[in-house]
């Protein structure tokens, strides 16, 4: 190869370095941000590499380059703080034969990698002094307020010396999925628990940290005057102090591989997130004796599963619209089996997307289940870019709009009044936590508006003038007519709450419509015409949610709507709340399994509707702790005994507050 040949291949090589860079920095902030998602994180992970063998190959790092970053850049109103120790990542490996190699003749710890939020917790004189993110791995954000509000999270242990705990923070499959069931709009459903919890914890307010269930699994110890020799027994010692530590087991070399597989055959049971599992020698001297690298400690490695992948064959992207104005696009591909089920759809997110991959209608694509779970594009092997970004909604046949926010591309309709956002709005407003009423499936709502029979959502108590065209709709006929007219019937008398939840105001969930109305009395007149000060002293209401609050009660057509809406209705308060006051400035912890109610939410709205307040964690605020197990072991009940908080059992409280079961 001649000298100019040669240069010329390294110039490209070099271009292609501060290309990755750009590209994989700009998907990492995103990513860590709890933000949408650019790329997938199997891309991101190739890129990753390519960029990592070219800094090897050519000598040179890039400034800003991912392989010397951990972390996200802080950049939230949260406050900020140095750590005082090295938070670093770790690196990793796709093989099981190189984690049999690592490890030698020692004896290891092999453990989930979790996929959440790392958050390092420090305790002084046995109390939690204060939370901190990983952030950038020098500085963190201050989450103290919001690790206040974890489950079954020590807020005093026994150990009374300085305590510095690394673990991470996450939200379960099935929390996830409860909190994903009560959006009615699908393309408003978070994409995933990691994006969600890393957005939950870096809240400014921890009443949305307190409703959505946040864990902390704690895997390491950065610093303490309790000294360990191994890292299994000092697992061991965190359990004891009341922590959840993250799942693990004890390996050597002739078992790592048949562990390795018993964690894989796990996975699809797992109730936290993983994208992995990681290996530390048990012995912590000789791991520390390692040393670090520039990013990654020697004493551990991670382990990332080796994905099925299957090849098919891209045949359509669908693009759906939604009532925020996204249009989001939807991959359809040949049908394959991917992790024993098959396969045909993968969401591909935003235009961003499909731009990184370079999507064409045909081309040849490698599909995988992200985590074994999530259906997503692994790689394009044709990039034939030919994919048409809709230049009109496909519902409105309005002309699109691409916006670009935080370095995501999305596809938006601006048409105020586009189908698309009435069928949202319409499914919403019937949903079960807003008027309730049944018979009205998203589809349904669509002929109905196709056909004129709703205009507004007043017209859904007219609906008994339509009876004719209504019965003779295909999958309609005269018992589904009566049924539906029962039920638009029952939703004329509403708990004003739930119709507050039910106008869709940005960020209003029933939790916080119910904090509204409690505050002013159930009087309608008084919350339309709230002002943002007297929002703003509503515990849990910021100034974001007022803003959004006055903007549409302002709104001279929403004002309307609600004057209608209120000729047809008849409001009432919880029904509980004829128990008055009895549990005012009440604030209760329930726990365990209960016996005289269906469940923890039943009891909560019994208590909310006598003036109570029931939050998920003991604190020094807390007034009773509901368990029916009084001398359980558990952390909640250890923090009630330890801040002289009564446990009380359901028959206790009953008792106690003269309050009828209803089961």
């Amino acid at each position: 190869m001649s000298g100019n040949t040669e240069k010329n291949e390294t110039n490209k090589k070099m271009e292609r370095m501060k290309e990755l860079v750009s590209v994989l920095g700009e998907a990492s902030r995103v990513y860590y941000q709890g933000s949408d998602e650019i790329m997938s994180n199997y891309e991101y992970d190739r890129l990753y590499d390519e960029l990592l063998a070219l800094e090897k190959e050519l000598g040179v790092t890039m400034a800003g380059s991912p392989t010397t970053k951990v972390g996200y850049e802080v950049i939230s109103e949260l406050p900020k703080e140095r750590h005082g120790y090295a938070v670093l990542s770790l690196d990793k490996t796709k093989d099981v034969g190189a984690l049999k190699t690592w490890l030698g003749d020692r004896d290891g710890v092999l453990s989930w990698k979790l996929d959440g939020l790392t958050v390092v917790a420090t305790y002084e004189s046995g109390e939690l002094l204060k939370a901190v993110t990983r952030g950038n791995g020098e500085v963190g954000e201050v989450i103290t307020h919001n690790a206040r509000k974890f489950v079954d999270f020590p807020l005093a242990i026994p150990y009374k010396e300085r305590l510095v705990v690394r673990g991470e923070a996450l939200i379960r499959y099935d929390d996830f999925d409860k909190i994903n069931s009560s959006i009615p709009d699908t393309e408003e459903k978070y994409k995933n628990p990691r994006n969600l919890c890393s957005g939950t914890v870096r809240q400014l307010n921890s009443s949305i940290t307190a409703e959505r269930s946040v864990h902390f699994l704690a895997y390491n110890i950065l610093d303490s005057g309790h000294e360990f020799k191994y890292n299994s027994e000092m697992l061991a010692w965190l359990e004891s102090q009341g922590f959840e530590v993250v799942g693990h087991d004890v390996v050597n070399s002739e078992n790592i591989e048949e562990t390795v597989r018993d964690y894989s055959d796990a996975i699809g049971k797992n109730v936290f997130p993983s994208d992995g599992l990681v290996l530390t020698f048990d012995d912590i001297e000789y791991g520390l004796s390692l040393g670090n690298t520039a990013k990654f400690p020697r004493h551990s490695i991670a382990f990332k599963w080796a994905d099925e992948t299957a090849q098919t064959t891209l045949t359509d992207i669908e693009w759906s619209a939604s009532r925020t104005g996204l249009i989001n696009p939807v991959a359809i591909f040949e049908p394959v089996e991917l992790e024993g089920t098959t396969v045909s759809r993968a969401s591909v997110h935003n235009v961003s997307i499909v731009e990184s991959l370079r999507l064409g209608i045909g081309d040849t694509i490698h599909v995988y289940k992200a985590n074994m779970i999530i259906p997503q594009i692994a790689e394009n092997l044709t990039c034939s870019a030919n994919a048409v970004i809709p230049k009109t909604c496909p519902v409105c046949g309005s002309q699109t709009v691409i916006k670009q926010e935080n370095g995501v591309k999305t596809l938006n309709c601006p048409n105020k009044e586009c189908l698309a956002k009435q069928i949202k709005s319409f499914t919403h407003f019937v949903s079960r936590q807003a008027m309730n009423i049944d018979g009205l499936s998203e589809a349904t709502i669509e002929k109905f508006i196709a056909c004129r029979i709703l205009c507004s959502i007043t017209d859904l108590f007219h609906l008994d003038g339509h009876k004719d065209e209504i019965i003779t709709m295909p999958g309609f006929g005269e018992k589904s007519y009566n049924n539906l007219i029962k039920s638009v019937d029952n939703a004329r008398k509403v708990e004003l709450p739930n119709f507050i939840y039910s106008l869709g105001i940005s960020g209003i969930g029933l939790s916080n419509a119910k904090t509204i109305c409690r505050e002013y009395g159930y009087d309608i007149d008084k919350i339309r015409n709230l002002t943002e000060d007297e929002l703003t002293d509503i515990d849990g209401i910021g100034e974001v949610l007022a803003g959004e609050w006055i903007s549409y009660m302002s709104d001279e057509k929403n004002r309307e709507m609600i004057e209608k809406l209120l000729a047809k209705l008849t409001l009432i308060k919880p029904e509980n709340d004829v128990d008055g006051g009895k549990l005012e400035g009440i604030t209760v912890v329930i726990t365990g399994r209960l016996e005289h109610f269906s469940g923890r939410d039943e009891l909560k709205k019994l208590i909310e509707g006598m003036g109570g307040k029931v939050t998920g964690s003991v604190t020094g605020k807390t007034d009773y702790l509901i368990n029916n197990n009084i001398n359980s072991g558990s952390s909640k009940n250890k923090k009630a005994k330890d801040l002289g908080v009564d446990i009380l059992t359901e028959d206790d409280f009953i008792k106690r507050f003269d309050i009828l079961p209803r089961v």
